[in-house]
């Protein structure tokens, strides 16, 4: 495991180039699942809907190669949201995340229950921002393999946990 600590900005955008969602996170590490970033409750989040605050503590696993981002949430969130996007993709010095997102999401609760999210969206998008037919079957088939692979397949069964335990649980002082 490499560690180390620098501010990353999280660039997501929807298939036709408009934002997503946008924050800052804070570089983790990484290991052989990919790179892992942190976001603190409160952080601000912008997208072109507006902006707002992030409700709780998370890490990102920015894997290499894969078309997703898993979310592994501080309670009260859910245990895992995972994105279906574009492989993401690193800047030359490392201080950028960027995806398309693609809509899809699975989602695992605390107590196991794991579902598919979106799904009415990812039908609309495919049509409004005409997906072409390899990147819906790719969704797809990354969809599907992650309603499986979050019961059985590491990073979702425990490794995660490591990379939570890393973070700085404490609240920055207002005072600062």
């Amino acid at each position: 495991m490499v560690t180390q600590s620098r501010s990353v900005l999280v660039d997501v955008r929807k298939y036709d180039g408009s934002l997503s969602a946008q924050w800052t996170a804070t570089w983790l590490g990484e290991d052989e699942h990919g790179v892992w970033l942190s976001t603190a409750q409160g952080a601000a989040v912008s997208s072109s809907m507006g902006g707002w605050t992030n409700r709780f503590t998370y890490v990102i696993l920015a894997p290499r190669d894969e078309w997703w981002t898993a979310t592994f949430c501080a309670d009260p969130g859910p245990e895992m949201y995972i994105d279906v996007c574009t492989v993401p993709e690193w800047n030359a010095d490392g201080t950028v995340l960027r995806l398309v997102d693609l809509d899809l999401d699975v989602v695992r609760l605390r107590n196991g229950v794991a579902y598919t999210k979106d799904e009415d969206e990812f039908a609309e998008h495919q049509v409004s921002y005409g997906y072409p037919s390899w990147v819906s079957a790719k969704a797809r088939e990354t969809c599907e393999w992650l309603m499986e692979a979050v019961r059985r397949d590491e990073p979702f069964v425990s490794v995660h946990r490591n990379w939570l335990g890393l973070i700085n649980w404490t609240e920055p002082d207002s005072r600062a």
